[in-house]
């Protein structure tokens, strides 16, 4: 390919219409574009933000669900030289005035009413926000309809669409990205079109789907793994689904998608949704679902190692997937190739089980500073290895610094952070090279694996570094346990906060014959209790003295985004739950 900027990768499209490009579901529906409807929107929608004042250089904020109207307002933005800075819908509107505060956006484009009013309340801390536009919705005095700037264009609009997108080079801003933040305040990450373009097309290489088949969409569009999913799939030309993220689990199987994108997780809640059900089973159907599982993991590092099957595992495999893997992989569809995955570290179980089934997850590592990606595994045998985070995508090179950290440098790594010369300048060494922050190792293959990231390595008063991430994600295969923090920077041991799992408590309350909707009162029964005791000793066991965790504490609830404990990806905010269960860690170290 020789494509330059993020237009180029949308010609692809063009190539082959077809009547369902891309298809929007809903609980009770779904809406469909035809390829040449959807690039009539978009030219229309670009010549109206042109008539808006909007021009090359100029910020547009899109606060918005993933939905198709979302890379119509993207393509749009971008044809004319302008950059599309996204934002988390799940943002309060404080954190939504300082994001477009600080990025001098000129126009804001909001979903529906409730997200407008997140504009509307900040508006005055934004001087240089001159329109606002809605998606959906009734609509607040002085807010423009999308619709309706989407059908005030006139004759030509496709043929300008080109002629502005042929002036957009490849060294110019597209996008800027607020990192969701686990501490501190967002910085805005600046990228170019040829950070993006360049990790598309060097991802196409590990990424298989064809033009007939078709890539889900349904984490935000401003998170780039999911941006840049979406981008692959139009380079391949092929046809793609969106949804909510909050509507995912009971569409998928209606969706029937080869693959997408997804963040760890949704697939560790995905594979304790089928455990539990599995585990509440009668104990012959449960006993063949262990078998099975069993069965396909055997087979899966046979493949994976290059070894042959052999004829008795295979015919044992052919039964076990007749009986039972093609009942899970249903509930995706039966299509799922595979999905690949990013944000955070995917836990080896959750690799094994989808490996088992059938549905090889694909794990990527990177930051939103790298557009996202600087490693992915492959599909193939041998490109693919359980536990790391692939190879390096050609064009990066990497090093491990003195003290664990791993740097990269390349056409992928971004430009800097928006405002902020000095907190750029902090993440570049001498030579170019960008600080990650993140601890790991490359092997004599040249495939990555991270321990933990820097900042969040626990060093204890006594002087033992221990990486949190790993004993978290064993402690998290507990069907009750959801989230684990562990804590003991500076402190003499090791202790942990337990966050519940609502759906198995709930479960295991139905079973015997507890209030289940009751969560703290059923959390305080001895024999559910003992059940997280055991899952803390389990671990322990595989650990070094100093590892262990000494004391634990269950919340009283799950932590959530609304709350304040996860950012928009999942991910936990330690400081944020530290603070708020000080008291409770206190208690720990005193008791």
């Amino acid at each position: 390919m020789t494509d330059r900027t993020i237009l180029d990768l949308y010609r692809h499209e063009l190539e082959e219409p077809r009547e369902e490009h891309y298809l929007h579901y809903l609980p009770g529906g779904t809406r469909s574009f035809g390829t040449l409807e959807f690039f009539r929107r978009t030219a229309a929608l670009a010549d109206a933000f042109a008539g808006l004042g909007v021009g090359a250089g100029d910020r547009v904020m899109v606060l918005c669900d993933t939905r198709p109207e979302w890379h119509m307002m993207d393509l749009a933005i971008l044809s004319l030289g302008a950059v599309n800075a996204p934002i988390y819908g799940t943002l309060t509107p404080e954190q939504v005035a300082y994001q477009a505060g600080d990025s001098g956006a000129a126009v804001a484009i909001a979903e529906n009413p409730e997200q407008m009013a997140k504009f509307l309340l900040g508006r005055v801390t934004c001087p240089e926000l001159r329109h606002l536009v809605q998606v959906e919705g009734e609509r607040s005095e002085g807010v423009l309809a999308l619709d309706e700037l989407m059908g005030a264009t006139t004759d030509g609009a496709e043929e300008r669409f080109w002629e502005r997108a042929d002036q957009v080079k490849e060294e110019d801003l597209a996008t800027v990205v607020y990192t969701s933040g686990t501490t501190g305040e967002p910085k805005g990450v600046m990228l170019t079109h040829r950070n993006i373009v360049t990790n598309v097309v060097e991802g196409l290489g590990r990424v298989e789907i064809a033009r007939d088949e078709l890539g889900l969409e349904f984490l935000p569009l401003c998170h780039m793994i999911e941006r840049i999913a979406g981008y692959m799939y139009m380079a391949f030309g092929a046809s793609r689904a969106y949804c909510s993220v909050y509507q995912v689990g009971e569409l998928m199987r209606e969706i029937r998608p080869a693959v997408f994108a997804s963040v760890p997780r949704v697939l560790e809640k995905v594979h304790a949704s089928v455990m539990a059900r599995a585990d509440a089973a009668p104990a012959p159907r449960r006993a063949l679902f262990h078998w099975a599982i069993a069965t396909g993991s055997e087979v899966a590092q046979r493949r994976l190692a290059d070894r042959p099957v052999g004829p008795g595992l295979a015919f044992k495999h052919r039964v076990a997937d007749r009986l039972v893997l093609q009942k899970v992989r249903a509930a995706f569809g039966g299509r799922l190739k595979a999905s690949f995955c990013g944000g955070a570290a995917v836990p080896l179980y959750v690799h094994e089980f989808f490996q088992a089934i059938g549905v090889p997850v694909q794990e990527a590592w990177g930051l939103t500073e790298t557009s996202p990606i600087i490693t992915l595994n492959g599909h193939t045998v041998g490109d693919l290895r359980l536990g790391s985070v692939g190879r390096p995508l050609p064009s990066y090179e990497m090093r491990v610094a003195g003290d664990g950290e791993l740097l990269a440098r390349g056409p992928s790594v971004f430009k800097g952070y928006w405002n902020k010369p000095e907190q750029t300048a902090e993440v570049f060494d001498a030579e170019g090279f960008f600080h990650t922050g993140d601890i790991g190792n490359i092997d004599a293959d040249g495939f990555v694996f991270i321990t933990d990231r820097k900042k969040d390595l626990i060093v204890t008063a006594g002087g033992k570094n221990i990486a949190p991430q790993p004993v978290e994600s064993e402690l998290k295969e507990s069907p009750y346990i959801e989230n684990a923090v562990l804590i003991g920077d500076g402190r003499p041991f090791v202790v942990a906060l337990l966050a519940p799992n609502p759906e198995a408590v709930a479960a295991w309350a139905t079973e015997h014959g507890a209030d289940a909707g009751d969560l703290v009162g059923v959390l305080a029964h001895p024999e559910l209790a003992r059940e997280f005791a055991q899952a803390v000793e389990g671990v322990n066991e595989k650990l070094a003295r100093f590892e262990q965790v000494k004391e634990f504490r269950v919340l009283p609830e799950p932590l959530t985004v609304e709350g304040g404990a996860l950012t928009p990806t999942l991910k936990v905010k330690r400081r944020v739950v530290a603070e708020e269960y000080a008291e409770l860690i206190e208690e720990m170290y005193t008791g």
